[in-house]
């Protein structure tokens, strides 16, 4: 592996796609990674709030889902089977019906899609709309569901929408909940104009939502908004498809972001985190009615990717077969929003958003969100930005991360926007 950081980072940016993001403002050739912390190739550690952006949730290299690999690469098991029966896939079902479907009372069928959550999606708004024979989606704003064209359709962000090069049809954009000042309810909203035979909304196949918008800044949807949202689908024929790829597997206190709301949604969409180990792996969970599509219809080459169903069975087993964890979950989101109300306090007009351990704090500047988020880099942390602007600061450390950890992690966002706002890294440099 070399050691020359200079001649590393020279073939990224010789070689590498311009696309290319994260790394620019975390321009460290990294290396090794072990629970909620990194290190580059000069030995250099940070600990990490980013976590793949919720693709790490159970930490980097879970030592149980490692040996479970290993295991299964060593004994010859397949590394790839289409949608071929194995042993490794039945697995996986089993321990997912028996500690998370089972004890919520969903009877979903699990189709395994493409490794991405934008194909989870795009499978999700393909069944909506074979069943209700209609083609609108209502969408919301802020909403980000992926950027390949049909989930890119349902996708808020004017900078990913504009790198489609096509016309992005059959999604009707509505306000999430509290997307306007004061107490106007975006929910009666959209009840109206459903219901106003010219208000010019198309009967829709769908209506899609993430009860927590990652990307778009973290804005909770209220338990009430969300339960109002899934009465109007169903009161319109419509299925209700609740995006969970970032807000799923336990980062907002619950192994689905809805359990504590009363709504089951007619189709879940999943990724990032399902595999527990950061492999790629997206399902679609649908209910038995909807699962309509006829032999690969939508399908992949990797869809189920039998790596992940080993890791995927150990995380199920290892964090969900039990409510400890969950409970342990609840503590360490009470730490991020204690220290986070003292990073709010330092900035006028910042306030705190998100839920569980998806938590953040608009200090409506992207600028200085940034700013902030380049200094905790420079003093060991890795952390990114969200939001319309990317003017929130977004916390998604693993949610196995130790306490003490989580404390110093904390700690060093605090300095940082202390030295940010008090300029004391402007003069250091100079």
């Amino acid at each position: 592996m070399p050691k020359d950081m200079s001649h590393s980072v020279s073939i990224f940016e010789r070689r590498e796609s311009a696309a290319r993001s994260y790394c620019r403002g975390m321009p460290a050739t990294f290396a090794t990674a072990q629970g909620s912390e990194i290190t580059d190739e000069a030995g250099k550690t940070w600990i990490d709030f980013l976590a793949g952006c919720s693709s790490l949730n159970y930490g980097h290299n879970d030592p149980d889902m490692k040996a479970a690999l290993i295991e299964h690469i060593s004994n010859d098991g397949l590394a790839h089977g289409l949608d071929l029966h194995t042993d490794t896939k039945a697995a996986f079902l089993e321990a997912f019906e028996s500690h998370i479907l089972e004890p919520r009372d969903m009877d979903h069928r699990v189709m395994f899609t493409g490794p991405t959550g934008a194909n989870a999606v795009e499978a999700a708004m393909k069944i909506a709309r074979k069943v209700t024979g209609r083609t609108n989606i209502i969408a919301f704003t802020n909403g980000f569901h992926g950027v390949t064209t049909g989930a890119l359709s349902a996708t808020g962000n004017g900078y990913h929408r504009g790198g489609a090069g096509t016309s992005l049809n059959g999604v009707t954009r509505m306000p999430f909940d509290n997307y306007f000042p004061g107490e106007t309810n975006t929910a009666e909203f959209l009840e109206a104009m459903l219901k106003d035979q010219s208000g010019g909304v198309d009967a829709p196949a769908a209506i899609l939502l993430e009860t927590v918008q990652g990307e778009g800044g973290l804005n909770a949807a209220s338990p009430e908004w969300v339960r109002h949202i899934a009465k109007l689908a169903k009161d319109n024929g419509a299925l209700l498809i609740i995006d969970d790829i970032q807000a799923g597997c336990g980062r907002c206190g619950t192994f689905f972001s809805f359990e504590d709301m009363g709504v089951t949604p007619d189709i879940v969409t999943m990724a990032k985190s399902v595999s527990g180990f950061g492999l790629p792996m997206a399902m679609v969970l649908v209910k038995p009615d909807y699962d309509i599509f006829g032999p690969a219809e939508h399908n992949g080459t990797f869809r189920g990717n039998t790596h992940a169903f080993v890791t995927a069975r150990v995380a199920i087993e290892k964090f969900w077969s039990n409510d400890a964890f969950q409970r342990e979950l609840s503590e360490k989101a009470q730490i991020v929003h204690d220290a986070l109300a003292d990073l709010a306090a330092m900035v006028p007009d910042a306030h705190l958003k998100g839920r569980g351990l998806m938590q953040g704090v608009d200090v409506i500047s992207g600028d200085l969100a940034s700013e902030i988020c380049a200094r905790a880099y420079e003093k060991g942390l890795i952390i990114e930005t969200s939001g319309s602007e990317d003017q929130v600061i977004k916390v998604l450390a693993p949610l196995t991360t130790p306490t003490d950890t989580l404390r110093k992690g904390l700690n060093i966002l605090l300095d940082a926007a202390n030295d940010v706002l008090t300029g004391t890294n402007k003069i250091a440099a100079e």
